[in-house]
């Protein structure tokens, strides 16, 4: 199951209390104080990690919490720190504090980590306390509480190319013929629920990563149809390719339904909308496909690629058009 948000709350370990005792030992009277520190709690740490791919594992379990650190003991003894409770989450990850909405990290690439809340320090033994003017000091420290807090994850998906269009355009089957991805292709809209990703082989040493994402609606930026969600996926993309299909089922013009998306992507992202584009027709093979082309590409005033993920008609074009523009500076998220 692919799962894009997440709400957790994370506590980390309290640390260990500082320990008061002196030490006991045949012929050695007034020995002094040897009370050791408490151990350090441990913390909770985010890790984007390359073998992640949702956050489904942290949908089904609300509260993570680190253990805490070990008291000290006598003989100057420390107790043992506990180790860090470490989350695994997919690369393109956002972790925003939920309470107060700010950002803490976005983990962008994988090793990208954060500390969502810090273990309490281990509090201190009475050794440590000891002096000249207080030589059987009877005091010490509690371990201090960790960290907690509450958080919202966001997973937006990273690809070099993201695949937009109205439903039933074909992105799921063009992603199937470009890519080993399986996506489900059925004969009707909102196939495709979640963003699929597939990678595309361009020559021996070459490749890119390639996201089909969920049909977008007018209304889209509001929410309407599920938008914010599926636009938050396309925002890491480097490269938009544009599927207009070239016959819609529900009679709509093709022209116009480009035009209704480009509108979506502008209400939603200023910066999404500047993004590069390239144009594509599918379902070349059926009636007046050309004519589509033709009418997109005086609106757009760029050329316009003419495909089919059925018969195979242009997709080595589109391939190659694609590691052209990636051969362009990457851009800064």
């Amino acid at each position: 199951m692919f799962v894009d948000e997440a709400e957790i709350q994370v506590e980390a370990g309290k640390g260990g209390d500082g320990c008061v005792s002196f030490r006991r030992e045949k012929f050695i009277p007034r020995g002094g104080p040897d009370g050791g520190d408490g151990g350090d709690g441990g913390s909770v740490v985010l890790l984007a990690d390359e073998g992640a791919d949702s956050l489904a594992p942290l949908s089904h379990r609300k509260l993570w919490k680190a253990a805490n650190g070990q008291p000290g003991s006598g003989a100057n003894c420390h107790g043992r720190s506990a180790e860090d409770l470490v989350i695994l989450v997919p690369p393109g990850t956002v972790v925003i504090d939920a309470q107060h909405g700010h950002v803490l990290k976005d983990l962008v690439a994988a090793g990208d980590r954060v500390i969502a809340a810090l273990g309490g320090k281990g509090g201190k033994g009475n050794v440590r306390f000891k002096s000249a003017v207080n030589r059987a000091p009877r005091q010490s420290t509690p371990g201090e509480p960790g960290e907690a807090r509450r958080l919202r994850l966001e997973l937006k998906v990273i690809a070099d190319v993201g695949l937009l269009g109205k439903p039933n355009a074909g992105k799921s089957t063009l992603l199937s013929r470009l890519s080993r991805a399986r996506p489900e292709i059925a004969p009707y809209p909102f196939t495709t629920k979640h963003p699929h990703l597939g990678r595309v082989q361009i020559d021996f040493d070459r490749s890119f990563i390639l996201a089909d994402i969920p049909g977008l609606i007018e209304g889209a930026h509001q929410g309407v149809g599920l938008g914010h969600e599926f636009l938050r996926h396309i925002e890491r993309t480097r490269i938009l390719v544009h599927l207009v299909e070239s016959a819609p089922s529900d009679g709509s013009d093709p022209l116009a339904n480009y035009r209704n998306i480009r509108a979506e992507l502008e209400k939603h992202s200023q910066e999404l909308a500047r993004r590069p584009e390239i144009v594509v027709v599918s379902k070349a093979d059926l009636p007046g496909s050309s004519e589509v082309r033709r009418r997109l590409a005086e609106a757009t005033g760029g050329e316009v690629l003419l495909i089919s993920a059925v018969t195979g008609q242009g997709l080595n074009e589109l391939v190659a058009r694609i590691a052209r523009v990636l051969q362009g500076p990457a851009p800064a998220w």
